[in-house]
């Protein structure tokens, strides 16, 4: 009888202790992440109903705030837009380095922070610089305090690396060479997943802004609808690692987006500051602008198969026999199935870092979202693929003459180009385009 009572005072303990370390007990630590233990997590269609929707009403309203800032900023401009991209990117690369900080208080390593933020600093010099110098040869090429920058900018960009490699050799510190190393490669793995990504999304900002307002809109899209139907109708777990999403979601998000995609594109594609690429960091949605418009923008006619076009009649009560379609709104699809069905994969794979460290969010920034990160994980990589897609299929290839030209004159010495300079003054002035006053007034300034 004794005996069963321990057993029973044992057994309440281990509930005791099971209960006190459920993950319904959030511990904040010191850099403000949610520290959680593994759970069997509630989906939101079996959440009690009022918890459910206050956290429905929370994340909603966060949700038409920050879409409301992003239409701000888009219309604001090309040089608002690569700012916001590169804030988010320090917030994002912050929230990801912070994970190894806490680590680093009882080992109080020298310039621990420093090199991190030092790595940051050198591959955006080298990934923005890359950037400016090939869309805008036209203005670097031609200042005379930009081009030896841009002439020497990768061995600038590799010095600047190799004294952050020697900075951090000589700070080995005996007895924690394993923890700095791993440091070390934690830093690269971040200016991997987050430096670089998003390089290629300021590129598609340079491109035309609707390479990077219609990649960021799909997976917004697919972000709400998946949310609204694994509210109401997701049963099916769909992952480990987020145990919260289901296969109803997924598959919900994926055909909402598709149809958003077709839709959404018509609009974009109407628009001369959405499909012109930049040229200047000036414009606006305001600003009159024009261009030699990608042949994507451009609707093609295409003639129905005679079942389709009865399937029409029966639903609509019209003939019609043939369609105008952009192509790229067929281009859309395929962004818009990347967009659902890959790129929630970079969301699962922060979901992984996050159980790694055992927190619940990457930060407290957004109510009912969490961090920057949290929001971010999937742009990334959606960014990133959709650079590699418009580069391999969409760009169209056109050179202009002034940028040849550039790029023949800046491998010519100076006493060669002085020879191009005066053989194209005798060439003007031989057929009238240059009167030879003009010609004597800017050679006398010259000497």
């Amino acid at each position: 009888m004794v005996k069963r009572r321990k057993n029973n005072k044992s057994s309440e303990n281990l509930k005791s202790e099971e209960t006190s370390s459920s993950p319904d007990h959030l511990h904040d630590n010191h850099n403000g992440h949610s520290k959680i233990e593994e759970q069997p997590a509630v989906l939101l269609a079996d959440q009690a109903i009022d918890k459910k929707w206050k956290n429905w009403w929370v994340r909603t309203t966060w949700t038409l705030i920050m879409i409301a800032a992003f239409f701000v900023i888009i219309a604001a401009g090309h040089l608002y837009v690569v700012m916001l991209v590169m804030v988010l990117q320090n917030l994002v690369y912050k929230e990801v380095i912070s994970l190894s900080h806490e680590p680093n208080k009882e080992r109080k390593l020298p310039w621990f922070r420093a090199l991190h933020w030092y790595f940051l600093l050198t591959a955006n010099y080298f990934l923005y610089g890359e950037s400016i110098i090939y869309y805008f040869k036209k203005s670097v090429l031609v200042d005379a305090f930009l081009l030896p920058l841009a002439t020497y900018h990768r061995f600038i960009s590799f010095m600047l690396y190799c004294f952050g490699f020697v900075w951090f050799v000589t700070n080995l510190k005996k007895g924690h060479y394993k923890f700095q190393f791993k440091q070390f490669a934690w830093t690269h793995m971040a200016l991997l997943l987050v430096c670089f990504q998003s390089h290629f999304i300021i590129n598609n900002i340079f491109e035309g802004m609707i390479w990077f307002f219609l990649p960021v809109a799909l997976v917004i899209c697919n972000d709400i609808f998946a949310y609204i139907f694994g509210f109401f109708f997701g049963h099916t777990p769909l992952i480990k690692l987020s145990p919260k999403k289901t296969v109803e979601g997924f598959i919900g998000g994926w055909i909402s987006t598709l149809i958003f995609a077709f839709m959404f594109s018509i609009v974009l594609i109407k628009s001369n500051y959405m499909c012109c690429p930049a040229e200047n960091f000036s414009t606006n949605v305001f600003s009159d602008i024009s261009c030699n418009l990608n042949p994507a923008f451009i609707p093609v006619e295409y003639k129905l198969q005679p079942w389709m076009a009865r399937l029409l009649y029966l639903l609509f009560r019209t003939e019609v026999r043939q369609v105008y379609i952009a192509p790229l709104q067929l281009h859309a699809f395929l962004m818009a199935s990347f967009a659902s069905l890959i790129a929630p994969f970079g969301g699962f794979f922060a979901s992984g870092l996050k159980r790694a460290f055992n927190i619940k969010d990457f930060g407290h920034s957004i109510p009912g979202h969490g961090g920057i990160t949290d929001r971010m994980d999937c742009q990334f990589l959606m960014g990133f693929f959709s650079y590699i897609y418009y580069q391999s299929f969409i760009k169209s290839v056109s050179n202009s003459s002034i940028v040849i030209l550039q790029d023949i004159i800046n491998n010519l010495s100076i006493n060669e180009q002085l020879d191009v300079y005066t053989n194209l003054q005798e060439y003007l002035i031989n057929q009238g385009l240059l009167a030879e006053k003009v010609a004597e007034c800017m050679q006398a300034l010259m000497s």
